[in-house]
């Protein structure tokens, strides 16, 4: 679905929102009951009373937190029809500088939980088949089995990924439809057997619950509930790929299918906590014990195939997510890839294999699901907490400051407790995402603000205008006498407010060699905050052969500078703006555009020396960001020049100050003549 076309409400629309925006909060049903008879203890700790409170709590949980705050109020927060976290943080970005920190923690945070999602649900599905019968065929009841096909599984969606999802993602929408017609009729005809389970649609029962003495997990039992919406966040994030208004269709529909299947659950414990069978056991799943034998199978199949769409979701909403911190300059640039003629699919290796590598360690780190489930949501909930206080400022400007802090304050307060509850799963798993998104929010850190003093220190260094060079680039365009060095020299940096640019541009032009051309360009590549602008500007600077190119380009739109620069000269040709450039040896015909060369300064940072100034944390932060330039994609590849003719010149990120280096002459020795020869 394209950007316009994904605005409208469609059946066909919706069809696709069901198999990209729901995955995960869409196999929750797997293992959230699980988790909540665990925190009972046995099975026979969790009575009527018990039951009917977690099935409160997870109801309002959905009611609060997935509808009210991100299908009423979060999605109204669009950057052109875009969501999520960075969208949210690029609209209001120029409000209040203490914004870029709540968007790096949560940006952090959700990328780091998400490489539970995939582990959690896939291992939960699969569990389904231990001691089942496919008629001569047992599955066993050990756990490494599980564990083996769960890496098998994990480990081929992460190996399709190079090849592009666009054909089996067509097969998403139904597969999901089945899976949520399925879990809600199996959850009402088992809610049918202990109707006094739909008390747990009252209010009153899920604050009772949290301070009955039955609950003796007390507030920690939130932890548990809360894994019922974690996939709240991720409905916020692909909103600029279904459109908000499918959303809103889709919604009310999956709501009620996935409140359907934990009445269900609910109902079904009531009615077997006290069985011989049941009543000692620490792990039942009561998604699958509820079923029928005979559909039991076919649950497990059509459990798994949900399970692998979250995780394909998950994981193409971690390169969507890459992407904006990217274009946000958030993250180090990596290489992107697209692998189909979709415009938001696209695939990044580094991401790919990071998160193949941190899942399949959690699967064998972990063993079961009721272990995931214990670490599992520690992070979103930070996120969660992020994006409140994001939506704050939103407000603020949209409404009033009033209406604002009382968004913050009831969603701030209930997300507080959430992750004081969930605070308990440190110690059992919590402690790995946490540390994931330290490692990641540490990069963002370094990479953010590394750029920021960089920018600082080189506004102290010398700058010049472009202006007072223009009659020696064109004297140096038409000597004849120095070789020609490429038709269209482009460098790659940055031209300011009254054409200011760094001295080390002209240096290498004019003084190091000096390199001949018979157009220059200068070209700048401006990130925006509309996520697909895709514009230009042209600055002649009063001549026909020195160009000050001013590029728009979206935060999520892929750069492709050798084919925009192309495009810029065939423009500007056709407008005789500049003259044409036949090139003498061509193998097409009528070709009028010469050839390139691109350059770009690869900035070094050079010893203590260079400005004893610097202060021992700026030179630690500006030290890390060049150091993560050098060991990720290469500019010449992230401009998309991977096949042009790029020259990158090592430069000083500031220049030496003589002053600083000067040598203090000691002597002066004059050879003596030897007057005898």
């Amino acid at each position: 679905m394209d950007n316009k076309t994904n605005q409208r409400l469609s059946l066909g629309g919706m069809l696709v929102t069901l198999g990209i925006v729901y995955g995960d909060i869409g196999t929750s049903p797997l293992y959230v009951m699980n988790a909540i008879i665990s925190d009972a203890g046995k099975m026979q700790d969790t009575i009527p009373e018990y039951i009917i409170g977690s099935a409160s709590l997870i109801f309002w949980t959905l009611m609060i937190i997935t509808t009210v705050k991100y299908v009423f109020i979060a999605m109204r927060a669009d950057n052109n029809h875009e969501g999520g976290i960075f969208a949210l943080y690029a609209l209001i970005r120029n409000r209040a500088r203490w914004l870029i920190f709540p968007a790096l923690i949560g940006g952090a945070a959700l990328l780091a939980d998400g490489t539970l999602t995939p582990a959690v649900s896939v291992t939960s599905a699969i569990e389904g088949l231990k001691g089942q019968h496919l008629g001569p065929i047992e599955f066993s009841n050990n756990q490494l089995v599980v564990v083996l096909v769960v890496t098998a599984i994990l480990l081929g969606v992460f190996l399709i990924q190079h090849f592009g999802t666009a054909i089996i993602g067509r097969s998403f929408g139904p597969i999901m439809l089945l899976w949520f017609i399925f879990i809600g009729v199996t959850g009402f005809m088992s809610m049918l057997t202990h109707l006094e389970i739909l008390k747990a649609f009252s209010p009153y029962y899920a604050i009772q619950f949290l301070f009955s003495p039955v609950n003796k997990a007390g507030l920690f039992i939130l932890g548990s509930v809360f894994l019922a919406t974690t996939g709240a966040e991720a409905l916020y994030s692909d909103m600029g790929h279904v459109g908000r208004k499918n959303i809103y269709g889709s919604w009310p529909f999956v709501y009620l299918m996935l409140t359907l299947s934990y009445l269900g659950q609910g109902a079904w414990v009531i009615g077997h906590y006290q069985d011989a069978a049941y009543r000692n056991l620490l792990n039942v799943n009561p998604f699958y014990e509820m079923l029928p034998e005979q559909i039991r199978l076919f649950a497990i199949v059509i459990a798994t195939l949900a399970a692998i769409i979250a995780s394909q979701a998950l994981i193409t909403g971690s390169y969507t997510l890459v992407n904006e911190a990217i274009g946000l300059k958030f993250l180090p640039r990596m290489l992107i890839k697209r692998p189909s003629n979709i415009r938001n699919q696209m695939y990044i290796p580094t991401v790919n294999w990071f998160l193949c590598i941190i899942t399949l360690g959690i699967v064998w780190l972990f063993q079961t699901s009721q272990h995931m489930e214990a670490a599992y949501g520690l992070a979103i909930t930070i996120t969660m907490l992020m994006t409140t206080l994001l939506l704050f400022e939103f407000i603020k400007d949209k409404i009033n400051q009033w209406a604002a802090l009382g968004m913050v304050l009831f969603f701030g307060i209930i997300e507080v407790l959430f992750l004081t509850a969930s605070l308990v799963k440190f110690a059992h798993g919590g402690y790995l995402t946490l540390f994931i998104t330290l490692v990641i929010l540490f990069v963002m850190v370094v990479w953010y603000f590394g750029n920021k003093l960089r920018e600082n220190y080189e506004r102290t260094s010398e700058y010049v205008s472009l202006m007072d060079y223009r009659k020696q680039l064109i004297q140096l365009s038409n000597d004849s006498t120095e070789l020609l060095y490429a038709t269209n020299l482009v460098y790659m940096t940055k031209v300011g407010p009254h054409y200011s640019i760094k001295r080390k541009v002209l240096y290498s032009i004019l003084d190091k060699r000096p390199k001949r051309a018979k157009v220059y360009w200068f070209v700048t590549v401006n990130e925006t905050d509309a996520p697909y602008e895709s514009q230009y500007t042209v600055d002649m600077l009063g001549t026909r052969n020195i160009i000050n190119v001013q590029l728009y380009l979206g935060f999520k739109n892929a750069q492709h500078v050798n084919v925009y620069v192309r495009q810029i000269v065939n423009d500007l040709i056709d407008q005789k703006v500049i003259d044409s450039q036949y090139p003498k040896y061509t193998t097409l015909k009528n070709r009028r555009v010469g050839d390139f060369k691109f350059v770009i300064t690869m900035e070094q940072l050079m010893d203590l020396a260079t400005d004893p100034k610097m202060s021992r944390w700026d030179r630690l932060l500006i030290g890390g960001r060049i150091f993560l330039q050098n060991i990720t994609t290469s500019p010449a590849i992230w401009y998309g020049l991977k096949f042009s003719e790029v020259v990158e010149e090592p430069i000083p990120l500031m220049l030496y100050d003589p002053e600083i280096l000067r040598l203090n002459q000691k002597e002066i020795r004059h050879a003596v003549k030897d007057t005898d020869q």
